[in-house]
């Protein structure tokens, strides 16, 4: 039981700050522009191709560095003349762009790199167990993306609370009017934020892709989830985002571990269900299997009971 609760809690730290890692970047982009970027999830993806398709030729850890430069650089010349062209059209032109964007990511990946998953390799300096608790190990690799997901999130609160660059940032957010008046240069403002966060998103996609299957359809398998992570944390709100990413990530690591189905639970009190009697199906069916659904449940509920989300500033 032990050993249940200490690698669950280690996998859904994980997987939870790699989401934030996703999350932020979509979350500074939408409370800046109020533009839900559909197609953030392929920039996770090309930072994944991108870092392999370098760790061919240089190495894993050139790669994990350049790899965001260029996806982050190729999203900001997005936002100039792509996106700022459309703004002009109202937020369902925009909306509309990013969508289609996120399709046109897809199929170029597959031209490039094929359909198939490519081999991105764990790099041999990490390929060997961290630690080894009740007779299981622990992948060094992954307690090194756990690391850099963790230090990216301090560096991204300390330049946003704590530097001359972050003050302006969060000014620009909330009154860009305002700090376009005071002579500074907004629109570059917004471009370096969308390219920023399109890098952060490449970064987990580079730290992630030797763990995971670097393949064409890992965006449309990370896509739904993180906005799930952004509307229940909060629109526009980046404590909102941590907060449920972290909880996204450990509810569903440890649905995953649970083998208990209402019949099971049923049976303790006495009273027991049949497969074949009405919905058999839904009594039978585990935790573990329903496991993948927990995150859109809760994000019904936060909905329902909570529609600016758990630390949520604005109501749209």
């Amino acid at each position: 039981m032990l050993e249940l609760v200490i690698f669950s809690s280690l996998n859904g730290l994980l997987y939870g700050m790699l989401l934030f890692l996703l999350a932020s970047g979509l979350t500074l982009i939408f409370s800046m522009m109020g533009v839900l970027n559909f197609a953030h999830a392929s920039f996770y993806m090309l930072g994944a191709y991108f870092g392999y398709q370098i760790s061919r030729y240089v190495g894993y850890w050139p790669g994990l560095v350049l790899a965001p430069i260029l996806v982050g650089f190729a999203g900001a010349l997005i936002e100039r003349f792509g996106l700022r062209t459309v703004h002009k059209f109202g937020h369902v032109a925009e909306l509309l762009f990013t969508f289609g964007l996120a399709f046109i990511i897809e199929e170029g990946v597959q031209m490039i790199w094929g359909k198939v998953a490519v081999d991105y390799r764990v790099p041999e300096l990490l390929n060997f167990p961290a630690f080894t608790l009740f007779e299981t190990t622990f992948p060094a690799f992954k307690m090194f993306m756990l690391v850099v997901s963790v230090a990216t999130f301090v560096a991204l609160l300390t330049l946003l609370t704590k530097t001359r660059v972050g003050l302006i940032i969060q000014a620009a957010l909330s009154h860009p009017n305002t700090v376009g008046m005071l002579g500074h240069n907004v629109p570059l403002i917004f471009m370096m934020v969308f390219g920023f966060g399109c890098g952060l998103a490449a970064l987990a996609g580079v730290i992630a892709g030797p763990a995971l299957v670097t393949q064409p359809a890992m965006a449309a398998s990370l896509g739904p989830i993180l906005f799930v992570v952004v509307v229940v944390g909060g629109l526009g709100s980046l404590p909102g985002a941590f907060v449920a990413s972290l909880a996204i990530g450990l509810i569903q690591t440890f649905a995953v571990a649970v083998n208990v189905s209402i019949a099971d639970v049923m049976a303790t009190v006495g009273i027991k269900l049949d497969p074949n009697s009405f919905a058999g199906d839904l009594w039978m069916a585990t935790v573990a299997q329903v496991a993948p659904i927990i995150p859109y449940l809760l994000l019904v509920l936060v909905l329902m009971f909570r529609p600016q989300g758990l630390m949520g500033n604005r109501d749209t």
